[in-house]
This record gives C-alpha cells, structure tokens and sequence, in this order.
C-alpha cells in the first residue's frame, strides 16, 4: 500500500499518514456485492472522477467537475446506460446527483463495476459526506464534511481506494 491510497479498516481510512473516522455500507465489508444490498464491496478500487456542488463549494480540486441541475447516476438494471451519469430525464432507477441535503456536495467517483457495468453487481461506489457518526451508507465510503474536504484536494493520479 502507498501514503496515496485510501485503506479503509475497521478503525476509519488511513490517508497521508492520517487515519479519518468513516461510515460504509449497511451491509458491512464484503467481497460479494449486488445492486441494492447496502454492501461495501472489498478491493482495490481506481478514483476516476470527482464530483461537486459550485453553488455550495470552492472548486475541490482542478480536475473536480461541478454537479448539474439535471445530473443523475443510474442505478436500474434495465437501463442500458446502468452505473453511468445520465440526465434528466430519465425513464430508468436513477440518484439525483444535486441533492437537497448536503450529502452528495463533494463526490469522489470509484472505478467499482464501471465503465463496462455488470448488470445486478452493483452500481457505483461512491466517497461522500457522511450524514453522522455511525450512520451507515448504501455501500458507499462517507467522512465528515472537513476530513472528505482535505481528503480531495490530496488526491493524486494514482491515489486508490483499499477495503480491506
């Protein structure tokens, strides 16, 4: 492992030589995951994107891609565009990607079942503000709003996600 991957462990993400307390999925750790089953899937996950809101942040880093009025991310199975961003509207299963609350502001992109999905395994694993302490996600790994923040502008070409 390198100082640029994120390891999640059961004692929160170690980053940089830091360790942030996180939240995964309501399903826990596992190497078998399936769309809706709340599973974090083990593994070594790519970042391939970054995601935010400009009318509630700075720019998070230079490559960072503000969220749209009409951005969604697909999550039906029948959806030829399944685990890809897509536009409203849209006829299929989607997550509105610029949320009334502040939970999807910042979103870090993983490279889990993308860019050719696997229909059923899952769609996206995201990183994004958690909505408290202990306060389990669909899968995805959540930090508070600060630490997800210091977190983003550290990221680099090569930075990982590691569950182990």
């Amino acid at each position: 492992m390198r100082a640029t991957d994120l390891v999640v462990t059961p004692k929160g993400v170690r980053f940089y030589g830091r360790r942030f307390p996180c939240t995964v999925g309501r399903g826990g750790v596992r190497v078998r995951k399936v769309e809706g089953d709340g599973v974090t899937p083990k593994g070594v996950h790519r970042i391939v994107g970054m995601l935010y809101r400009p009318d509630r942040m700075s720019k998070p880093a230079d490559w960072a891609v503000p969220i749209g009025l009409s951005d969604l991310w697909s999550d039906d199975v029948k959806d030829p565009d399944y685990n890809m961003m897509v536009r409203a509207p849209h006829d299929f299963s989607h997550e509105v990607l610029r949320r009334a609350d502040p939970m999807y502001d910042l979103v870090i992109l993983t490279d889990w079942n993308w860019p050719y999905a696997v229909k059923g395994r899952g769609s996206a694993i995201f990183i994004h503000q958690w909505r408290g302490p202990g306060r389990s996600t669909a899968g995805c790994v959540a930090f508070r709003r600060d630490h997800l923040r210091w977190i983003a502008a550290r990221i680099k070409h090569n930075t990982r996600l590691v569950i182990a």
